[in-house]
């Protein structure tokens, strides 16, 4: 029993250590490559507002601090877009209703290895914009970074009032047991055996429940979490939406391996800690674990490659345009995975990997173009 205790402890440090995007402001940084989570991030704003303005209606100030949360903040403009944007809400709500702006406490979360120092760098740049904007009307505002997992605890007792997560609790807190088997795949794939969906399936159920507990502890009665995360479109979890994407990554490693630059053995090996889940999962989760209601779940698609204007599900005869979405879908992906793939497999093959990985989407998407499924959730304490 302390053997496994001891293993799975293990393999939840190896993914706080080594799960972060790519830091910096380079070519193949999060900062710059962070547009499909920008258009994710703007479309669930109304889902943010209304969740907002709810907290408003039932005043559930205390000592006139409005206190935010954003979990898995990265280090991109999005973060502060989304404070921009709480901040923003709450003003005008109090301009409407002839209140006093409140003060605003911003907790930033994300695990260790986050570029806190970009971020921070934003900062004074941010603050001017507030009261350039707003002016008398800004409030104060603080912010602060809380490093860590939200699959511990990370504030005290009630102490938020909204927490905020895009694109971060699909990310799961350990690689699931019993995936030996899943031979030359690195996540859910076509040809991964059934026991593979099941580990997969059990952990988002753990790590989810486990999130919500920890959370419910943290958020006011009647505060909200709306958080935003990459599902699939249906319960099947081999479908595109689902698996495709890494399931294209795999195959860009076997052809490495063909080419002696990469060890079978190492591919068999890694496993992508991640889980797209359906509604259903998202739904019944939520429902067992008891401590929020549902106030609602809405779904969105986003194209793979997010400069993509014209994304029809039609045969793409421009070979130069389908590899230009391939390039741009390779340095969205590059952009989260990097990082993980070189704690396993070293910096050496990453170029590489990727320019193959390009070829693989741009021939994948010349025939079926398959979108990003979003699903956002509004949740209140209850």
């Amino acid at each position: 029993m302390l053997q496994q205790k001891k293993k799975k402890a293990k393999k939840v440090m190896e993914v706080v250590n080594t799960l972060h995007m790519n830091i910096g402001d380079g070519e193949s940084s999060y900062a710059t490559n962070s547009l499909l989570q920008e258009i994710v991030i703007r479309q669930a704003f109304p889902v943010l507002q209304h969740a907002i303005i709810d907290i408003m209606n039932h005043d559930l100030f205390f000592d006139h601090c409005f206190k935010i949360a954003d979990l898995g903040c990265s280090s991109s403009k999005n973060t502060l877009l989304v404070v921009s944007n709480i901040i923003d809400t709450v003003i005008e709500v109090c301009e409407e209703t002839n209140r006093k702006p409140s003060q605003f406490q911003v907790c930033l979360n994300d695990l260790f290895g986050n570029d806190f120092n970009t971020l921070f760098k934003s900062l004074p740049d941010f603050y001017a914009k507030l009261e350039k904007k707003k002016g008398e009307n800004s409030g104060s505002c603080f912010v602060s970074a809380i490093p860590g997992s939200f699959y511990g605890r990370l504030f005290p007792n009630q102490s938020l009032h909204i927490i905020h997560s895009s694109y971060s609790i699909h990310w799961l807190s350990q690689v699931p047991e019993g995936l030996k088997n899943n031979l030359l795949n690195i996540y859910m794939a076509k040809s991964s055996p059934p026991n593979v969906f099941q580990e997969y399936g059990k952990q988002f159920k753990s790590d989810f429940m486990k999130f919500l507990q920890l959370r419910s502890e943290e958020i006011v009665c009647g505060g909200h979490m709306v958080l935003t995360l990459v599902g699939r479109s249906v319960a099947d979890p081999t479908s595109n939406d689902g698996c495709c994407l890494l399931q294209l990554h795999a195959q860009s490693l076997l052809d490495m391996v063909k080419e002696g630059l990469v060890q079978e053995s190492d591919i068999n090996s890694f496993n992508v800690p991640l889980y797209h889940p359906c509604e259903d999962e998202v739904r019944n989760i939520i429902h067992t674990e008891g401590s929020f209601s549902l106030e609602s779940l809405t779904t969105f698609q986003v194209n793979w490659d997010p400069q993509d204007k014209d994304y029809k599900n039609l045969k793409d005869p421009n070979e130069t345009i389908s590899r230009t979405h391939g390039e741009n879908t390779a340095k969205v992906v590059r952009a989260f995975t990097e990082p993980l793939l070189t704690s396993h497999f070293g910096k050496s093959i990453i170029d590489g990997v990727f320019k193959k990985y390009e070829k693989h989407v741009a021939q994948h998407l010349t025939n079926n173009k398959t979108k990003f499924f979003s699903i956002v959730i509004s949740l209140a304490k209850r």
